[in-house]
């Protein structure tokens, strides 16, 4: 939480998350098909990588962290969720497309924006420079290499991974996966 009160978008992200999710595990499986399959498969696949790379260099409220993919992305977390929404929904049918693209932009859009202000507000200059040089969501290709002097020697910490428990993003999406390919609802 990033102060004591949020929005009504930060409130409802999770639960609408969780009931687009049942929806989805309930009608995807008539639609998809082996091609969508593999290519929404993939594309869920790289925005677990995403993730797992983010929570490998991300320590939360302590340092504004801005090595591996914050070099690329300053909402790189929110980039791999995406990924990984956007690949199921192409596993699924167009329809569902249009609904995490409509989801993403209703609810993460506002979310990105108030954790931008609290930051802002958090690390002042630092975040202003970083704000200046590192897109939102849609990475850069080259990483930052940070304000001069800066240490760029952190690299991925397997520790970190573990402690943000996102070894279950990736879980998550194999049982998501298998439930396409062999659900009862086929």
């Amino acid at each position: 939480m990033i102060d004591g009160s949020q929005s009504l978008t930060q409130r409802l992200r999770v639960p609408l998350g969780f009931l687009f999710g049942a929806a989805f595990l309930w009608l995807a499986p008539r639609y998809t098909t082996p091609d969508r399959l593999l290519i929404g498969g993939l594309i869920a696949a790289l925005g677990v990588l995403i993730r797992a790379w983010s929570t490998g260099h991300i320590v939360k409220n302590r340092n504004l962290t801005t090595t591996g993919p914050y070099a690329h992305t300053r909402n790189p977390l929110y980039l791999g969720s995406f990924f990984i929404a956007l690949g199921f929904a192409l596993a699924s049918h167009w329809i569902a497309v249009i609904l995490v693209v409509a989801f993403w932009i209703a609810v993460y859009g506002p979310t990105i924006q108030r954790e931008r202000d609290y930051l802002r507000g958090s690390y002042g200059a630092a975040y202003a420079e970083y704000e200046a040089n590192v897109p939102a969501f849609l990475p850069r290709l080259t990483a930052w290499s940070g304000p001069a002097g800066a240490d760029r020697s952190g690299g991925f910490s397997f520790a970190l991974y573990m402690r943000h428990n996102e070894w279950q993003a990736g879980l998550g999406s194999v049982v998501v996966l298998l439930w396409l390919l062999f659900s009862p609802f086929r």
